[in-house]
């Protein structure tokens, strides 16, 4: 019953996203006064921030109807909430209600299946592009060559340098805390894997439209290419490449995967085993 209330007070808006009205949930979770929640929802922005996520993101400002008396109704202020922002809410409200500890198994069962599936999204992304990276360091590898580069090592640090700000590969190793045996492109997410692959195949192509030629041409030619794509970065408000997190080895992504498909194929197996058995 609690499940089917909060399903049924959810409304997604025109991008598909899901969300709650703040004063409809208030009445859900029997707050007479939104003052009262409205301390709640406050405390849960602050946890919000603390945990290291925008704000903004889970709590939007929006107005609602609200009944004022003889069916008359009034715009007042509320708030757009996210499933993290109605779990956050659900962990500083009061205890004492039944309905409340029905809200907190609710929205952690959910928050916690969104979580799994966010991150099968990104492993996927993360596994595709570390691909597309093999791929295309091959052709940069052939394209430097072409060039007459001799110290690809040398020339690779050149591309680092520009995308991170001066940081060589044995500095971004240092600064993910990865051995030299320990390759970086196996420990970049998605975000960081893309910028690297717009570096790598827009210098591979600039090289060859170019005619690029010499070690010391090249050099300049990757370095210049990265620090246009950190520019690029910078200019759209994104995150530097070297501030973003360390996901861990891409091989934990491969896993989660390949348990993932395993286990979608079990449940289909069953489905298509009952059908057989009906018929």
């Amino acid at each position: 019953m609690a499940q089917t209330i909060f399903e049924q007070i959810k409304k997604v808006n025109e991008f598909g996203g899901e969300y709650w009205q703040a004063r409809e949930l208030a009445k859900v979770l029997e707050y007479a006064d939104f003052g009262n929640f409205e301390n709640v929802i406050k405390k849960a922005m602050d946890a919000c921030e603390a945990s290291g996520q925008e704000v903004a993101d889970h709590f939007g400002a929006l107005t609602e109807m609200v009944e004022i008396g003889s069916g008359a109704k009034r715009e007042m202020s509320s708030y757009a909430l996210s499933r993290y922002a109605c779990y956050l809410i659900i962990q500083g409200a009061d205890t004492t209600k039944i309905i409340i500890a029905k809200a907190h198994t609710y929205f952690a069962i959910q928050t916690r299946r969104q979580e799994v599936a966010d991150l099968l999204v990104e492993d996927n992304k993360r596994v595709f592009l570390r691909e597309e990276m093999k791929k295309h360091n091959k052709n940069l590898v052939s394209a430097a060559k072409d060039a007459g580069v001799t110290n690809y090592a040398n020339f690779q640090d050149a591309g680092y340098m520009g995308l991170y700000g001066g940081m060589r590969q044995k500095d971004i190793l240092a600064r993910k805390r990865l051995s030299v045996k320990e390759g970086i492109l196996d420990h970049m997410g998605s975000e960081e894997l893309a910028a690297n692959l717009f570096r790598a195949t827009q210098t591979e192509a600039k090289l060859r439209r170019d005619n690029i030629r010499g070690q010391i041409k090249a050099n300049q030619t990757h370095y210049d290419v990265g620090g246009r794509v950190r520019a690029t970065i910078k200019e759209l408000g994104g995150t530097m490449p070297e501030k973003l997190p360390n996901p861990g080895p891409i091989k934990d992504s491969v896993k989660r995967i390949k348990s993932s498909a395993k286990a979608k194929s079990i449940v289909e197996g069953k489905v298509v085993a009952r059908k057989k058995k009906k018929a």
